[in-house]
C-alpha cells in the first residue's frame, strides 16, 4: 500500500496543530503575566503529544485493518483508513451482515459487538477466536491487530 501527501496536506497539518497550540494556550493561559505563560505552554505541549500519539496509534490500526483485509482477500482494504468505513471493513472480513454497523453506534453493545467482529476477524486468520477477547486488555488491545495483521 502506498501512502502519498503532497506538500499542501502537510501545510495543512501543520496549519491545524499550530491552530489548537495557540488555541489551547490562550483558553488556558490565567492571565497576561509572566507566571500565566508556563502552563498554558506545558498544556499545549500535552495537547501536541496526545494529538502525535493518537495519530500513531490511528494510522498503525489502519495499516493493520488494511493488511487482515489483503490477506483474507476482502475488497476494498483501502477503507481502513477512513473513519466509519473501516467498521464496514471490518464486518466484511468477519463476514458479518452489514447492518451490524448500527449496534457499533450503541455505547456498551459498541464493545460486545467489537469483541465478536475481531473474534470472527482472528478466525478469519486462521488464529484462535480467543484473540478477539484480548481486545479488551488495555494495551493487548492495541498489539492484537498487529499481530493478526503480521504473524504468519
Amino acid at each position: 500500500m502506498k501512502l502519498r501527501f503532497n506538500r499542501l496536506s502537510l501545510f495543512g497539518l501543520g496549519g491545524a496543530l499550530v491552530a489548537v497550540l495557540l488555541s489551547a494556550t490562550a483558553a488556558l493561559a490565567q492571565d497576561s503575566s509572566s507566571d500565566g505563560t508556563m502552563p498554558a505552554i506545558f498544556a499545549g505541549g500535552m495537547i501536541l503529544f496526545i494529538l502525535v500519539i493518537c495519530a500513531a496509534i490511528y494510522v498503525y490500526m489502519a495499516l493493520a485493518l488494511s493488511t487482515i483485509a489483503t490477506k483474507t482477500h476482502t475488497e476494498n482494504p483501502w477503507l481502513a483508513s477512513i473513519p466509519i468505513a473501516n467498521i464496514v471493513l471490518m464486518l466484511n472480513v468477519a463476514k458479518k451482515p452489514i447492518w451490524w454497523i448500527v449496534l457499533f453506534f450503541i455505547p456498551i453493545v459498541s464493545i460486545v459487538m467489537g469483541i465478536i467482529v475481531w473474534m470472527s476477524i482472528a478466525e478469519a486468520r486462521g488464529k484462535p477466536n480467543w484473540w478477539g477477547i484480548l481486545l479488551i486488555v488495555p494495551i493487548v488491545g492495541i498489539i492484537v491487530p498487529g499481530y493478526l495483521a503480521w504473524a504468519d
